[in-house]
């Protein structure tokens, strides 16, 4: 048993919320430094001119589904690793690793094609079309970069599982600047590079991917910590039993995040129909809310990490007490950033946008996102405790009916059909968030006492 399992109950606490911040932290910066390529893209294009924000706004929106696709398939190899290093069974990591390898493969074809149509479906759903254009190019050129964002999360998921959090922490930096260093040149044609607007923001992320997935490449090829895995054994050929382990809990994992983030991309998609103003200020109210999310993302992922590796070594009531405490982290830190958005608001719209129109617009938007942001610590701590469990099935079913059954009727019906506008449609994103929140929780709550039970 470990230190955590033999301490007194009064410290378990303390203890499991160490561990998590220790794996989280790294986690944290990393993820910030990711989502920061996403706002960095925003605030270039909001500056460049508000045509180009509002293209940027949509690409990314049709972009992010099928990006959240492929890497939700790569992060079931962090609990599957995590449970297979928690148990001593080193030989599964490599294994892991390599069968990963190839349904990067697969989806990298698959993706590609999806973005590839991305003028056809922008047209088909009735985007403003002065919009459109701009929304394509930066599609094709961020798509550039899909077979790097694959390779580096399966790599980066893997590193996770195995509790080693910095590599991705320091190389998500660098990536970062390499984003904003692409921007500048690329998206207002500094130093002799072409003046490209929001294609320049696709074509600079592109870029900083591929360099990450080298970084991340070299980095588990060379340094000793990855050699008792065998990591790069060979290739060799696919292998089914263990390419349906993953699949099993990535496909679920996979859905859940699309389900959450395709409601967030038919919001933004829905409200290309009202012009750019409000399609600008979606975008700054999402982007902000996407950046300050990704801190309790992190700790979900640390508290999945955390709790894979109890679980594999058998330490079922210390598993269910670590996801407990990953949840009240999580919904700490959201509760924290909702008080501090409400006090802000204004500001931070306006560090996006000298447009008076969508700052001020995009500040009411950014009331509804302190309102539910509480809601997505707690829903978002109880998801990354369920993938600890290895559990993904259910809460797809969850996420699924919260979100469309709830989130996006409301949203459309209130928001467009009867006029309501973009309140109204981000009130129907919170009540499906909120749904989920509760749903997801009580079915932690269930499944972990269940396990509990099982083992005694």
């Amino acid at each position: 048993m470990t230190a955590i399992a033999r301490a007194p109950r009064n410290e378990l606490v303390a203890a499991h919320a160490r561990a998590i911040l220790r794996l989280g932290v790294p986690l944290v910066v990393g993820g910030l430094s990711l989502a920061g390529m996403s706002l960095v893209n925003t605030l270039m294009a909001g500056h460049y001119s508000s045509a180009a924000l509002a293209a940027v706004a949509v690409g990314s929106s049709y972009y992010v589904m099928f990006m959240v696709l492929g890497s939700g398939m790569m992060m079931a190899l962090s609990p599957l690793v995590a449970h297979a290093y928690g148990a001593g069974e080193l030989s599964r990591v490599g294994e892991y690793t390599r069968q990963g390898a190839w349904i990067a493969l697969g989806l990298t074809l698959l993706l590609l094609a999806g973005l590839g149509a991305a003028r056809v479906a922008l047209v088909g759903i009735g985007t403003d079309p002065g919009v459109v254009a701009g929304a394509v190019g930066y599609v094709r050129a961020i798509a550039c970069g899909i077979p790097a964002l694959l390779g580096f999360q399966a790599l980066r998921y893997v590193s996770d599982g195995l509790g080693r959090t910095r590599p991705m922490m320091v190389i998500s930096v660098a990536g970062l600047a390499v984003n904003v260093l692409g921007n500048w040149l690329l998206v207002y044609g500094r130093l002799g590079a072409p003046a490209l607007g929001p294609v320049g923001c696709g074509a600079a992320t592109a870029l900083a991917q591929w360099l990450m997935f080298a970084a991340m490449l070299y980095h588990v090829r060379r340094h000793r910590a990855y050699r008792p895995y065998r990591i790069f054994s060979g290739l060799g050929r696919p292998q089914l039993r263990r390419i349906g382990e993953i699949l099993r809990l990535g496909v679920p994992m996979s859905g859940s995040m699309v389900a959450e983030s395709a409601l967030f991309s038919a919001a933004g998609l829905m409200l290309g129909t009202l012009g750019a103003t409000v399609v600008a200020a979606h975008q700054i109210a999402l982007n902000y809310a996407s950046f300050t999310f990704m801190v309790p993302w992190a700790l979900h992922s640390a508290t999945t990490i955390h709790v894979g590796h109890t679980l594999g070594r058998g330490e079922r009531a210390a598993a269910r007490l670590a996801g407990f405490t990953g949840i009240g982290l999580c919904t700490l830190l959201m509760l924290a950033s909702a008080l501090l958005l409400a006090v802000a608001r204004a500001a931070v719209a306006g560090l996006y946008s000298g447009d008076p129109a969508v700052a001020g617009l995009a500040a009411e938007l950014l009331l509804m996102v302190a309102l539910f942001q509480l809601a997505d610590g707690l829903q978002v701590g109880a998801m990354g405790a369920l993938r600890g469990f290895k559990d993904a099935r259910a809460p797809l079913a969850i996420t699924i009916g919260a979100y469309w059954l709830v989130g996006f009727p409301i949203a459309w019906v209130f928001g467009l059909v009867r006029g309501g506008g973009p309140l109204a449609v981000w009130s129907g994103l919170t009540a499906g968030l909120v749904v989920a929140a509760l749903a997801l929780n009580l079915r932690y709550a269930a499944l972990s006492r269940q396990a509990v039970t099982a083992g005694l």
